[in-house]
């Protein structure tokens, strides 16, 4: 498995984060790494994305920074010329795959079908992002997809929360998590980052709990 896919793995949950503004891309790394969640996904949802992504990588080299909702192969260029070190999209545009993986970017598309499952495969990927995972059968619809793909690793994303994190992590087919409770916009817009790196907390509690 890649060097990075492996720390993801360790890390256990990847929080995934909007910004809108620049400023508080540094005090959010700071309460996540202090947090024991030192790892983001830095969405492309909004114009902040590039320079959060810049930000965070010069100043905490040690986070695992990467970027999601890469929706054009400009956007995965932009991500990995500002610091990204994984990418990360909703769904499997066959263009932004083939052009992550001719220039050797780390590339997780989103599935959540096994026509994706099979065009990931396709191109040599076998670990992708489960989209939307709540709302496409949780748990459950995963472990049906990984009977017949058994060499596919999963990242859930998508109605994660403290109450179900614990039920997929203990899955062994389950890579990481991708959740937002930690890190919600209205937390980052007041300023919470004693909130933020309480919840960051509680959930590498969870991980530790439920992979011992």
């Amino acid at each position: 498995m890649h060097e990075i896919l492996e720390k993801i793995k360790n890390i256990g949950i990847v929080p995934v984060v909007a910004l809108d503004d620049v400023k508080d891309a540094l005090p959010l790394a700071k309460a996540l790494q202090e947090g024991g969640l030192p790892c983001a996904e830095i969405t492309f949802r909004t114009g902040a994305a590039a320079e959060a992504i810049r930000l965070i990588s010069r100043e905490f080299p040690q986070m695992l920074v990467g970027a999601g909702t890469v929706l054009t192969t400009e956007q995965a260029d932009q991500a990995v010329a500002a610091g990204a070190r994984f990418l990360v999209s909703p769904g499997s545009n066959l263009r932004v795959i083939r052009h992550c993986l001719d220039k050797g970017y780390l590339f997780t598309p989103g599935c959540s079908t096994p026509s994706d499952m099979e065009q990931a495969l396709d191109n040599g990927l076998d670990v992708v992002k489960f989209f939307p995972a709540e709302p496409a059968g949780g748990l459950q619809m995963i472990k049906a997809l990984a009977a017949p793909y058994r060499n596919v690793q999963f990242m859930p994303t998508g109605g994660i929360t403290p109450k179900n994190v614990g039920d997929y992590l203990e899955y062994d087919r389950i890579l990481a998590c991708g959740g937002t409770w930690m890190v919600k916009e209205e937390m980052i817009k007041e300023g919470a980052f004693d909130k933020i790196r309480q919840l960051s907390q509680e959930a590498a509690k969870i991980v530790k709990k439920s992979r011992g």
